[in-house]
């Protein structure tokens, strides 16, 4: 966790298992994205290792859930567990964003 708080406001902090903790940052609004780490809940909805851009939801982050746009192009609530979240190369970022 670095040294960041485990208080601190707008982080959901889960944990997958005893070795991996999970944290998305629900305050900037700026382009977010996920990969996928678990989707067999959800299979017509999510693919695992798939890459997805979230859209910032306080209210959700608060119950462990984060808002995903999944495979119907909607916007969707799913459990914060289900996701890790990644920083792209702006080339990549360009790339997915002309992709979706």
């Amino acid at each position: 966790m670095g040294n960041r708080p485990s208080w601190h406001v707008g982080w959901i902090e889960t944990k997958v298992d005893a070795s991996i903790e999970i944290n998305i940052d629900v305050t900037n609004h700026k382009n977010k994205y996920v990969i996928c780490i678990k989707s067999e809940d959800y299979p017509a909805s999510l693919e695992s290792r798939k890459i997805y851009k979230i859209i910032p939801d306080q209210a959700a982050s608060k119950v462990g859930m984060v808002r995903v746009i999944d495979e119907s192009g909607e916007d969707y609530l799913y459990p914060q567990e289900y996701f890790v979240e990644i920083k792209l190369p702006r080339a990549v970022e360009k790339a997915v964003q002309l992709a979706s």
